[in-house]
């Protein structure tokens, strides 16, 4: 996914643009390839798709544009990671609901995947903040943080859709 982060800065500075609204983004390029894609790699692979496609454009290939466009990829991937954390929190809740009915003295489902979710987010929080210093005040700063939250954002989405898939076989 380190392609994601040298494509999105590779093109800093090239162009200029009035404003990121000029800019066309659409989901479908990242939605296509999950659909074709077969295996946890190649699911990966399409994180940043629709992003690239968005950033290969003159408009944006700006700073600005670069930001429009990994953004609004960011939003997928959150919006998936926020609906399969919902289900998956759901399918647990009543898990343990149904433990403690019959008396069983196992560990807490819910607990365990809000605390694994919160300590998650601080990781990748810190690992973007991490990946914005190296840019040490540059325009590249940006979107190179922003490709970092969308990468990492789009990998836990995919591992708690796998995680839910399972549960619900």
């Amino acid at each position: 996914m380190r392609k994601l982060i040298y494509s999105a800065v590779a093109f800093v500075g090239l162009s200029t643009m009035s404003s990121a609204s000029e800019l066309s983004y659409s989901s479908d390029a990242t939605l296509d390839c999950l659909k074709d894609a077969n295996g946890d790699a190649a699911q990966d692979a399409c994180i940043g798709t629709a992003a690239n496609a968005c950033m290969d454009t003159a408009d944006g290939s700006t700073t600005v544009g670069m930001g429009y466009c990994l953004s609004q990829e960011l939003s997928l991937w959150d919006e998936r990671l926020n609906s399969a954390f919902r289900a998956l929190m759901a399918l647990e809740r009543a898990d343990d609901a149904e433990m403690k009915e019959i008396g069983a003295h196992v560990p807490r489902k819910v607990p365990a995947l809000r605390n694994m979710q919160r300590a998650w987010i601080g990781f990748r929080d810190a690992a973007c903040a991490y990946e914005y210093s190296q840019w040490g005040g540059g325009t590249g700063g940006g979107p190179a943080s922003t490709a970092c939250l969308l990468r990492l954002t789009g990998e836990q989405a995919l591992e708690l859709e796998l995680a839910l898939e399972a549960r619900q076989r």
